[in-house]
C-alpha cells in the first residue's frame, strides 16, 4: 500500500519537474544545507561547525577525493607503466583509508 504512495508521489514530482513548475524553488541550483544533524550530540553538532567554519576536511575525505580521481585517471590509461604506477598509487590510497578509518 506505502509503495503505491511512493510510485504516485515520484511520478508527480517528475511530471512537475518536467513542467518546469519546479524551477524558481528558493535555492534552486545550490546545494541543500544540512544545518541539523540528528543522530549527533549538540557539543558534536558544534565541534563540527567550528571545523567546517575553519576549513578542516577530515583526513578521509581528502583520501576518498584522490582514490575518485585516482580512478577516473586509471580507466583513462593505456596498459603500460603508467598504468601500473597509477594502481600502485591506488592500492596505497586505498590502503591508507582503511587506517584512517580505524581512528586511533
Amino acid at each position: 500500500m506505502v509503495k503505491i504512495f511512493e510510485i504516485l508521489a515520484e511520478r508527480r514530482i517528475t511530471e512537475a519537474v518536467q513542467r518546469g513548475e519546479l524551477d524558481d524553488l528558493p535555492g534552486a541550483g545550490r546545494p541543500l544545507e544540512f544545518e541539523e544533524e540528528p543522530f549527533v550530540s549538540p557539543e558534536q553538532r558544534m565541534m563540527n561547525r567550528v571545523l567546517k567554519q575553519a576549513g578542516f576536511t577530515p583526513t578521509e575525505v581528502g583520501l576518498r577525493r584522490a582514490i575518485g580521481e585516482l580512478r577516473q585517471e586509471l580507466a583513462a590509461t593505456p596498459p603500460g607503466k603508467a598504468r601500473q604506477a597509477l594502481q600502485e598509487k591506488l592500492a596505497w590510497s586505498l590502503l591508507q583509508l582503511g587506517e584512517a578509518g580505524k581512528g586511533p
